[in-house]
């Protein structure tokens, strides 16, 4: 038989349970500490469960979404041993998680979202472009309380009234090659798919090819992700027709010309590429 030991480095005293094992190197103490700074959530004395742990215990939560708060506050102390502090109530780390709010964390993702890779990487670009993408999600459960749902109401599910949970959708803009998430947005599934995916464009740019489904073919979404500068491969529907040339659709290939290499709209199977210069 083979022992492998491993040692770790984790904080002091009230601190040592603010890691998420090999996942802290991603999201170090100094990144955290400092947007807890900006967002004006850092403690005003030192507690037994300071701020910085209860952004490491809500992250733990998303990673652990089944085993309760004790049973993620135990996954976080598992490793400590005697450095381990007492264990807290439900109610204390329910008050951790208040305390700190959510602009910690919304600030934390957007300083670590982006490009996960460099172009160099096989399988992320498409010659000089990285190939990115939509994905939407509508499963997703909320708790059922009266504040949720009057922000996100129900579902509709036909015959059998409404769903038992309230549900949220959830967009991203993902780089297909690597999975890495350049940007989410979320909230009721009233709105569609592209609804979302507007407020995600500004993160689109020229060294972007974006490849999208037939959920995201409609004219004027395309002419506005074209004015981002990004190339879009489009899937559309094998009936749709080409379009008039005073049509808002022809607008996007027209106006995306540059120099001799002049865009077009082409069509392969069911699939189009709009103002992108992707050869056949």
């Amino acid at each position: 038989m083979t022992s492998f030991v491993r040692t770790i480095t984790v904080a002091r005293g009230v601190f040592a349970p603010g890691h998420l094992g090999e996942l802290t190197q991603y999201l170090p103490f100094e990144l955290v500490d400092d947007v807890l700074a900006r967002s004006r959530a850092v403690q005003g004395r030192l507690p037994l469960l300071p701020s910085r742990v209860g952004v490491y215990f809500v992250l733990a939560l998303a990673i652990f979404p089944a085993v309760g708060y004790l049973g993620v506050w135990g996954k976080l102390v598992a490793g400590l041993g005697p450095l381990a502090p007492v264990r807290p109530c439900e109610k204390a780390l329910r008050d951790l998680r208040r305390r700190i709010g959510v602009t910690p964390l919304q600030m934390l993702f957007e300083a670590v979202a982006g490009p996960a890779a460099q172009p160099r990487t096989p399988g992320v670009c498409y010659r000089k472009w990285r190939t990115v993408a939509f994905d939407g999600c509508s499963s997703l459960r909320a708790p059922d309380q009266p504040r949720v749902r009057a922000w996100l109401g129900k579902m509709l599910n036909a015959g059998y009234g409404p769903e038992g949970y309230p549900h949220l959708r959830l967009m991203a803009l993902c780089e297909t090659g690597t999975r890495g998430l350049l940007g989410a947005v979320f909230g009721p599934t009233s709105k569609g798919e592209t609804h979302y995916a507007r407020r995600l464009l500004p993160l689109l740019n020229a060294t972007m090819l974006l490849l999208a489904d037939r959920a995201f073919a409609g004219n004027d979404f395309l002419v506005e992700a074209a004015d981002t500068g990004a190339q879009l491969l489009v899937r559309l529907n094998s009936r749709r027709r080409q379009s008039d040339s005073n049509s808002r659709s022809d607008a996007v290939t027209n106006s995306r010309g540059r120099g001799r290499r002049r865009s077009s709209t082409r069509q392969w199977g069911g699939c189009a590429s709009v103002g992108c210069c992707c050869p056949a």
